[in-house]
């Protein structure tokens, strides 16, 4: 597999949901997803409004188009409806790191099995499609729920970017950095298999 072509699209099958390339004309779908809650009010997450879905979508494309980026929708496979968005990103091409980000769901399927599937579906095609060495996730200093989220994936927490950026209002932020590497990821494959209720897979 050559670092050119390494993030190929593809889809990935659970049992809950299903991991489907995005494509523009998921738009209206996710145009209610970010409905589903407001979660554009969430000042510390980087969700669009139902306006700005559509450019939300065309910059993961072109992201993907530069091999950076594999960006998926989510389906609930029960009803087939679009219920959040999730992507591979910050691609190194050469080294074979990833980060999972960019993900958000509608309010009324968080807390439930969908995201733990939803990671696992990925970090399982990252570690054992794409050989990756180490998946990353990012997440905002004051976003405790993701932070909590992310630990109890079995990820561990590498440091913090003490003013990584400015945002559109002139706070800066802080970003805490987990991630996973290759040797770790049977005990986590165990661990999350066990919290699905799918142990042993």
């Amino acid at each position: 597999m050559t670092s050119e072509n390494w993030l190929q699209e593809i889809t990935l099958p659970g049992k809950t949901v299903t991991l489907i390339p995005l494509r523009s004309e998921h738009a209206e779908e996710l145009g209610k997803v970010c409905a589903d809650g407001e979660l554009w009010k969430l000042w510390y997450t980087s969700v669009p409004t139902k306006s700005s879905v559509e450019s939300y979508i065309a910059t993961a494309l072109k992201e993907q188009q530069a091999g950076a980026s594999l960006p998926f929708a989510v389906m609930l496979n029960a009803t087939r409806q679009i219920v959040g968005t999730t992507r591979f990103c910050r691609a190194d091409n050469q080294h074979h790191r990833v980060e999972i980000g960019f993900t958000w769901y509608a309010k009324s399927v968080q807390k439930t099995a969908v995201n733990t599937e939803c990671k696992y579906l990925l970090l399982q095609h990252a570690f054992e499609q794409l050989a990756a060495i180490a998946v990353e996730f990012r997440t905002h200093w004051h976003n405790h729920t993701s932070r909590a989220a992310i630990a109890r994936l079995g990820a561990k927490q590498d440091g913090v970017l003490r003013n990584m950026q400015k945002d559109p209002d002139g706070a800066y932020r802080d970003t805490v950095i987990f991630s996973i590497i290759d040797s770790e990821w049977p005990t986590v494959k165990k661990s999350l298999n066990f919290k699905m209720g799918q142990y042993p897979r």
